[in-house]
């Protein structure tokens, strides 16, 4: 699911979708308005599933879509090398995400753990 709004909108630590992928604003920086165009802004961002750095330059009165990201809380029903599988707390349904390398060791069944939903992907968010 996705919106859309204007650039001048956007505000650092919000999401935006660049090249197809939802990704957090790192920073914006606009320029003034010259003798023959409108200003401009400069976002940076990365990525929220990939983490990849992107960066896009648009008139300030163009309009971006923005994704919905939805943040979660599911409590992990079994671990293995690779793959959790969680409960979502709400609706009580099943699935199962990859494993980040950074979470290796540090998770356990049973536990309650955040994650964030967008544009149909999830990803376990660990703040």
């Amino acid at each position: 699911m996705k919106e859309q709004t204007e650039v001048r909108s956007l505000k650092q630590g919000r999401y935006v979708i660049i090249e197809d992928e939802p990704c957090t604003i790192i920073s914006i920086t606009t320029s003034k308005p010259g003798k023959h165009g409108s200003a401009k802004a400069r976002i940076d961002a990365i990525g929220i599933f990939d983490a990849q750095k992107r960066s896009v330059v648009q008139p300030v009165n163009a309009k971006i879509y923005v994704p919905l990201v939805e943040r979660k809380s599911g409590q992990i029903l079994s671990l293995s090398e690779d793959v959790i599988q969680l409960m979502d707390l709400e609706d009580y349904s099943t699935f199962e995400i990859e494993m980040p390398a950074e979470l290796r060791g540090k998770l356990e069944v049973g536990k309650e753990v955040t994650y964030l939903e967008s544009m149909g992907r999830r990803r376990i968010d660990m703040r």
